[in-house]
C-alpha cells in the first residue's frame, strides 16, 4: 500500500501537496482488520475518519497504555485473526524492507529506538555508505536522553557494547562501532539537569564518508513527556539548515515506516520543502545477521498501525485548508525554508 507523499510545483507557487492520505487509510486491508475487530468504518470526511480510527484503535489496539513498547501487554488472540493481522500489516507496508530509490540523498536520518534499534539502524546506513550512497550533506542519528532498560542493557552487552545509560548513547557507541571513530570533532549541548530539558550534539568524520552527527534533542512538552521522533526531526532540520528540495532518506525499521514516515512529512516536508523517503532495516543482509533482533508479534503490529492511524491524522490536522474528503486526499499548505504551516504534535504513538 503506497505512504502518502509530499510534492510542490513552481507554478502553484512554492505549495506543497501531501497525496495519498485517504488512499492509505480507506484501504481494503484495514477496513477488514477494522470489521474483524468489531467496528465500523467511521462516516464523515477524511478528519472524522481519522478521528473515528484514532478512537477505535485506542480501545482495541492499544497495548502500551502510555508506556514504553517493550512493557506493552500482547492480546491473545485466534490463530485466525494473527494470520489476518500478519497479512494486514504486510499489506500495509509495515512488515517488508525495500531498499531506497536513489543512490544520492542531500542527508541520511537514522532515527533511534530501542538498543537493539540503534545498533542495527546505524550499521544500515554503514551499510548503505560503503555500497556506494552518495550523501552530499550529512548523516544524522537521532535520539534522546531516555534512560535504557535492564533489558536493553544486556542486549548491548551480549554484543560487546558496554557503558551506555541512554538511547543515545547506544547510537553513539553504534556510530564509533560502525564508523571506526573514537572522539568528535565537534561537540555541543546543554545539561538542564533533566533529561527533557537537556540536548546534545556531537559530530563525527570518518574516513572517506559524510559528517555522523549523534543529536539528543529535548522534548518539546518536557513537563508532560521525553523527547519523540517528530522532536529530534524538528530539532535536527534546525540545526542541520534544510533546503528546499533536499532529499531526506530516513531509516527505521519496516514496523515503523508508515507512521515515522508521516511524523517526517509533517515535521520536515511541509515546514521545510524537501523531499522525505522512508525506508526499513534489511534484516537479510550479512551485516545485520549478527546483530540482535525481537520476534514481532501479532500485538506490535496492531500497536504500530494504530501508530500510523494517529501519525496521519496529526498529518492531516498540519496541512489543514482547504477541507479534504475521504474520496480527495490531497491537501495543500503554502511553506517554505523554515515554514510557516502549523502542524499538530505528535504523540509518539
Amino acid at each position: 500500500m503506497p505512504l502518502p507523499q509530499a510534492t510542490w510545483a513552481a507554478e502553484t507557487g512554492g505549495d506543497v501537496r501531501v497525496d495519498g492520505i485517504a488512499g492509505w487509510v480507506g484501504s481494503a486491508p484495514l477496513r477488514g482488520l477494522v470489521a474483524h475487530f468489531g467496528g465500523r468504518w467511521p462516516h464523515g470526511d477524511l478528519g472524522a475518519v481519522l478521528a473515528g480510527l484514532d478512537a477505535f484503535s485506542a480501545r482495541c489496539w492499544d497495548f502500551r497504555a502510555g508506556r514504553e513498547r517493550p512493557e506493552a501487554r500482547e492480546p491473545n488472540l485466534d490463530p485466525a485473526t494473527v494470520e489476518l493481522v500478519y497479512r494486514c500489516a504486510d499489506a500495509l507496508g509495515l512488515v517488508r524492507a525495500r531498499p531506497p530509490a536513489r543512490s544520492r540523498y542531500a542527508h541520511l536520518v537514522v532515527l533511534g529506538g530501542l538498543a537493539h534499534a540503534c545498533l542495527r539502524r546505524v550499521a544500515y546506513a554503514g551499510h548503505l555508505l560503503r555500497t556506494g550512497m552518495d550523501v552530499a550533506g550529512e548523516v544524522a542519528v537521532l535520539g534522546s536522553f531516555r534512560q535504557l532498560s535492564e533489558v536493553e542493557r544486556r542486549t548491548l552487552a551480549e554484543v560487546g557494547v558496554t557503558g551506555c545509560d541512554t538511547e543515545v548513547d547506544a547510537l553513539d557507541a553504534a556510530v564509533r562501532r560502525t564508523f571506526a571513530v573514537s572522539e568528535p570533532e565537534t561537540e555541543d549541548g546543554l545539561d538542564a539537569d533533566h533529561p527533557h530539558h537537556s540536548w546534545s550534539s556531537r559530530t563525527y568524520r570518518p574516513a572517506g564518508q559524510p559528517p555522523v552527527r549523534v543529536l539528543a534533542a529535548p522534548s518539546s512538552e518536557p513537563e508532560r513527556r521525553r523527547a519523540h521522533t517528530a522532536d529530534t526531526q524538528r530539532f535536527w532540520a534546525e540545526h542541520a539548515q534544510l533546503a528546499r528540495a533536499d532529499e531526506v532518506l530516513l531509516v527505521t525499521a519496516p514496523i515503523y515506516v508508515p507512521f515515522q514516515h508521516c511524523d517526517a512529512l509533517r515535521t520536515l516536508a511541509l515546514p521545510y520543502a524537501c523531499e522525505v523517503e522512508t525506508v526499513g532495516v534489511d534484516p537479510m543482509l550479512p551485516d545485520l545477521n549478527r546483530l540482535p533482533e525481537p520476534t514481532l508479534t501479532p500485538g506490535r503490529y496492531l500497536q504500530e498501525i494504530r501508530s500510523a492511524i494517529r501519525s496521519l491524522r496529526a498529518l492531516h490536522t498540519a496541512v489543514g485548508t482547504p477541507p479534504a474528503t475521504a474520496q480527495s486526499g490531497l491537501h495543500r499548505v503554502r511553506a517554505g525554508r523554515g515554514g510557516t504551516g502549523t502542524a499538530q504534535p505528535s504523540s509518539d504513538p
